[in-house]
């Protein structure tokens, strides 16, 4: 093998890239003494002149051209530094080989695979509903239809069995936990090592492919799309990308979960960690990281032009390679605490000017948040951040009314977290959930909230209790401004902590529970499904307006007003919702509420009707209500309602634009 210039200029790309009749490497190693390609496997090499990169000062980049090298070519670097000499996985390695991790090669590889995609249009940022996801326990069935996952992680080609689940669910976007390589079997996915190579253990090896190959192309066939071949789905690139391209065909989008903040704290010799062995002893001489620490990892060196690149380069791999439709950005909070707020804002402005309908995502949860989502210079051009006023205003209202019918109760912390939070552009840019992976993790310290079912009901998690207030806490975080998030199995009633730890079948999503073995959890999938479709029906649901115009904390009442601005009154673009937390109903009319207009109102929601569907004496309004009497809570019009204890209504002003939509089967 010799190594030579041909292929290389200013633009040649990072790692390793076929061109010609062979490929380009490039690796990025300042403070290295030699660096040569490793092709092959590394048991045994000794350095050969031929095989040497050749280093550019100016950048601190090595870069060669071998000939020869193909689709699959197994390569590694070899490095040495002041401090010593080993060989290294190349950063940039798109995919690492299957077995032997951490001490295995990385593959030459190429885009061949065949999109079908190109019809799909990523939904607007304020037509987001998101399903989080972690791959590794998800779903998985063998060929018998049994639960596979205690005996094995779970696969990306597993999750689309869920993804027609997914569509009819009416989610229009899932963020599953991060998905590259990271050490160990099983992971919450935020120790990643090889932030550019797909987690090897959710994906299909050689023995299980044929069966994964018949899974994607039912799928495929099933939306008119052509067929792939075994070698089309070979390798942890070609699924990851088929697993985007299957969830676009069933119209969802993809965002990825991605760390910039840190990586693992376990990284292992052939790892970033110290890459261009550096002398001992010598300061701030780790290549990619700071001295600093975060969740147990190393927090990255952002005034290195070199590891910016590094991360940039990583964020638009899954925007153009992957055509994922956005990025969810882990603790931005810590890495504005080490000095990479200028790098957000680099970031934000290149993925913008790449893909301008990417939904970026900040995790921010610094005092003044709305920075976050500022453009800059004043911000850091983020889309969406995080946000936990609705989150703590559902779970505190959740506590105070689980000390009985007469607990004292205080609508203040709801109506805040219903409104857009102080300074934000706009309330659409809220990103909220009742449930997350951080929230309802069986771990210890700040994590192990109870899941929604349990909190409503501590004793008994399908009560009668439990039912009515996870049904009202799910048609409010569906129905307030922002961007909903649900966590895997929030949807129908999921009661157990999560774990990443797939042999723990105790606290494995109960799937079989929601496909008809538990009546409850049936119940509020139908629930949650149907709140799904009446947002994603009424435009004044995912608008930027909420006026909280009532709260009646004697009563445990609040009602707020969902509208398009510009509407016509008159126009069908005007939605109430109305919650109750009173253990007892108001019934024939008995509740009096303001309504912003006065005629005719649809019942379009009523969540009485889900509890032991259908509800053979569901209390509310029969569809229909009209707006006839006085001014009231501020409002022109007032109607007295029937009020179903624990309940939730939904009720929109009919109009031809919204086709007048009231569940088929409500």
């Amino acid at each position: 093998m010799v190594v030579s210039q041909d292929h290389v200029d200013a633009d040649t790309a990072m790692g390793a890239a076929l061109v010609a009749d062979g490929a380009t490497f490039r690796v990025w190693a300042p403070g290295a003494e030699h660096v040569y390609v490793v092709l092959g496997g590394g048991s045994g090499y000794q350095p050969a002149a031929a095989d040497e990169l050749r280093a550019d000062p100016a950048t601190g980049h090595w870069t060669g051209f071998v000939p020869g090298v193909a689709k699959g070519t197994l390569y590694r670097f070899l490095v040495v530094g002041p401090g010593g000499s080993g060989l290294k996985r190349d950063p940039w390695a798109r995919e690492l080989e299957l077995d032997g991790y951490p001490d295995c090669d990385c593959l030459v590889v190429t885009d061949d695979y065949p999109w079908h995609d190109e019809a799909f249009v990523a939904p607007r940022f304020q037509d987001l509903v998101v399903y989080q996801l972690h791959i590794g326990v998800w779903f998985a069935q063998d060929a018998q239809g049994h639960d596979a996952r205690p005996q094995r992680v779970a696969k990306l080609l597993d999750a689309l069995d869920r993804v027609e689940y997914l569509a009819d669910l009416g989610v229009t976007a899932v963020q599953p936990l991060p998905f590259v390589e990271f050490q160990g079997e099983w992971s919450l996915g935020y120790n990643g090592t090889d932030l550019f190579s797909p987690e090897m253990d959710y994906c299909v090896g050689p023995d299980g492919l044929e069966a994964a190959l018949a899974k994607v192309n039912a799928l495929l066939a099933g939306k008119g799309a052509a067929p792939l071949t075994a070698g089309q789905l070979t390798g942890q690139v070609n699924q990851l990308k088929a697993f985007v391209d299957v969830c676009h065909l069933y119209g969802i989008a993809v965002v990825a979960d991605v760390v910039y903040n840190h990586a693992g704290g376990n990284l292992d010799a052939q790892s970033i960690d110290w890459f261009d062995f550096p002398a001992p002893g010598t300061a701030g001489a780790n290549l990619y990281f700071t001295d600093a620490d975060w969740a147990g990892g190393r927090v990255f060196d952002y005034a290195k032009p070199g590891v910016r690149d590094y991360l940039l380069g990583n964020a638009l791999m899954f925007l153009t390679d992957y055509h994922v439709d956005g990025l969810r950005f882990d603790e931005v909070s810590v890495i504005d605490d080490h000095g990479g707020w200028s790098f957000c804002q680099q970031l934000t402005a290149a993925l913008k000017a790449r893909a301008s309908d990417a939904v970026l995502v900040a995790e921010y949860w610094k005092d003044h948040r709305w920075l976050a989502l500022l453009p800059p210079p004043d911000g850091m051009g983020f889309d969406l951040g995080y946000a936990d006023g609705l989150r703590d205003g559902v779970r505190d209202l959740l506590a105070q009314v689980a000390h009985g019918a007469s607990a004292p109760v205080d609508l203040a912390g709801l109506r805040h977290g219903l409104e857009k939070p102080a300074n934000q552009p706009f309330a659409w840019q809220s990103y909220h959930c009742l449930e997350n992976h951080d929230l309802v993790l069986d771990a210890d310290g700040d994590h192990r909230h109870p899941r929604i079912a349990r909190l409503a009901d501590s004793q008994d998690s399908r009560s009668w209790y439990a039912r009515s207030r996870t049904r009202v806490a799910t048609g409010l975080l569906l129905t307030a401004p922002g961007v909903p998030l649900l966590f895997m199995g929030q949807e129908f009633l999921e009661d157990k902590l999560w774990s990443d730890n797939p042999h723990r079948p105790d606290l494995l999503v109960w799937w079989a529970g929601a496909e008809g073995l538990d009546a409850a959890m049936v119940d509020q999938h139908r629930w949650t499904r149907d709140l799904v479709r009446v947002r994603r029906t009424y435009e004044a649901l995912r608008s930027d307006t909420v006026d909280v115009y009532h709260t009646d904390d004697a009563n445990r009442v609040v009602a707020f007003h969902r509208w398009v601005p510009g509407a016509s009154a008159d126009g069908g673009q005007d939605v109430v919702v109305v919650a109750s937390l009173s253990e007892s109903s108001f019934e024939y009319g008995g509740y009096q509420l303001g309504l912003p207009c006065p005629g005719d109102w649809f019942e379009v929601l009523n969540s009485d009707v889900y509890d032991h569907f259908p509800n053979p004496d569901p209390k509310g309004n029969d569809g229909h209500l009209s707006a006839a009497g006085p001014p009231l809570h501020g409002q022109p019009a007032s109607a007295g309602l029937t009020l179903p204890a624990n309940g939730l209504l939904v009720l929109a002003r009919p109009g031809a634009d919204t086709g007048d939509i009231v569940p088929k089967d409500y």
